[in-house]
């Protein structure tokens, strides 16, 4: 099921659905989005990038979601529970695709199949730093659970989003289409 304009779930024919597997395919860049805890701000930059830059963008929720209306945006609902999300993205991530995700977990396993992850405060997560973030993540964990730590990441700030925006723009211009 694809969630249409402004959150309006819509079941699609397997006509229809070919076709957007198609559009897909033909399309060379994908950013696909676990949309869920994803700041709206983000959402909002990375719909007008991927109209502006011709990018194919899907968020992955499990709940309804508002999106314009166009070809190159679309929505994924999913089952509500624990990960399917994410591994709704990990099914359908390929080498190249970028991914917008806060689960360092997530992005792990995205970088593991040679696609990029990135952040929403600016963070890519590549192959070369992702080992040590997810065990820093596991480290962490281990401390809040044992009372040793407590707290959570600072509020999202306007520095979050440029350092996000200009990660964005740095991966559409490396991997324009000709």
């Amino acid at each position: 099921m694809f969630s249409g304009r402004y959150g309006i779930n819509r079941r699609i024919s397997l006509p229809e659905w070919c076709c957007t597997v198609r559009l897909i395919k033909e399309l060379k860049l994908r950013i696909w989005v676990d949309a869920d805890a994803c700041p709206a701000v983000v959402k909002e930059l990375l719909f007008r990038a991927a109209i502006r830059t011709k990018t194919m963008l899907t968020l992955v929720a499990n709940q309804g979601l508002a999106a314009p209306r166009s070809e190159l945006i679309s929505t994924l609902l999913v089952p509500s529970g624990m990960n399917v999300a994410d591994r709704k993205i990990i099914e359908l991530v390929q080498p190249g695709d970028l991914v917008i995700t806060a689960d360092i977990p997530l992005a792990a396993e995205v970088v593991a199949k040679d696609a990029l992850a990135l952040d929403p405060r600016g963070e890519l997560y590549t192959g070369s730093n992702v080992g040590q973030r997810l065990a820093m993540r596991n480290l962490l964990d281990e401390l809040r659970g044992g009372g040793h730590v407590g707290g959570g990441p600072p509020n999202f700030s306007p520095k979050d989003l440029k350092a996000f925006a200009n990660q964005l723009d740095r991966w559409l211009a490396k991997n324009k289409k000709p």
